[in-house]
């Protein structure tokens, strides 16, 4: 390895550009409410926005949570390696790639109306503190929701001007489907964290986690279905919720035995679930 690359490479672990699932993850909500505001395909610039600033808070957000978790991941078989754990980087650096990411967000959304910059300060607020709630919330899993679904309210701000109701309707069907992969993720550190005394869905839930998962997806594809009936869209909306439904079927095969390879590997696959839906409502705005 290079020297370069030798300097990088805690950088590039401690804000998971490694791990690009996460990017998806919140990207597909903000496509949704990209694609919905604008009636088809928004204009060029305002996506490209929302594509970069998307990369940036996600890697700001795992920066300042590796801050947060900094004296638990050392006891987490799948953390203890991270960049603050190790000392490859000093607490101090997560933080400042934290504020620096943070600032470019902001700076990106210059050029966009002022509602936008407004509706920011919740969306960043959420996504600073959301490694705390696991601290004191049941569920943290339904805070995420809301902090990886905020690209969605700002999205109709800036193709929009306003935020409707349908606006609210894609931001609570993304919490849910949130709840849903973000436990299958955390049923994976289940027994670590029960140590550690950390809070989870897959602890709160316990044995009817399964049951749980199955609830939450269930109601983010009802919510999307209520959404597209609002919307008058067609066919291909709902033929992407059929086609997010088996993926979500798949996922509740895979997480039946609790396994924790396969927990994660469902939760890996949840992209597809974000793909399908975007793809109908793509599609359907498309070929309506």
């Amino acid at each position: 390895m290079s020297s370069t690359a030798s300097v990088l490479s805690p950088y590039i672990r401690l804000v998971r550009l490694d791990k690009p699932v996460g990017i998806w993850l919140l990207l597909w909500p903000t496509l949704w409410g990209l694609w919905v505001a604008a009636g088809g395909l928004p204009p060029v610039d305002v996506l490209l926005i929302f594509v970069l600033g998307t990369v940036l808070m996600r890697s700001a957000g795992c920066a300042i949570n590796d801050w947060a978790d900094r004296d638990f991941d050392g006891h987490v078989a799948r953390t203890r390696s991270r960049p603050l754990v190790s000392g490859e980087l000093p607490p101090r650096a997560a933080l400042g790639v934290a504020g620096g990411l943070a600032l470019l967000a902001f700076l990106l959304i210059l050029p966009l109306a002022p509602t936008v910059w407004l509706w920011s300060v919740p969306a960043l607020l959420l996504a600073g503190s959301y490694p705390f709630t696991k601290r004191f919330l049941a569920i943290p899993q339904a805070y995420l929701g809301l902090a990886f679904g905020f690209g969605i309210p700002m999205a109709f701000a800036a193709v929009a001007g306003e935020v409707p109701a349908v606006a609210w309707l894609l931001l609570a069907a993304n919490l849910f489907w949130t709840v849903a992969y973000d436990t299958e993720y955390a049923m994976v550190d289940r027994a670590d964290d029960i140590k550690l005394g950390i809070r989870t869905s897959a602890i709160t839930f316990g044995r009817w986690d399964v049951v749980a998962i199955a609830v939450c997806y269930l109601l983010s594809l009802l919510l999307l279905a209520v959404a597209g009936g609002l919307l008058a869209r067609g066919v291909w909306w709902m033929l992407g919720l059929i086609a997010a439904s088996g993926i979500a079927l798949q996922h509740l095969r895979l997480i039946a035995g609790r396994d924790p390879a396969d927990c994660f590997r469902a939760f890996r696959h949840n992209v597809w679930y974000g793909a399908a839906v975007f793809s109908g409502v793509v599609a359907d705005y498309a070929l309506a």
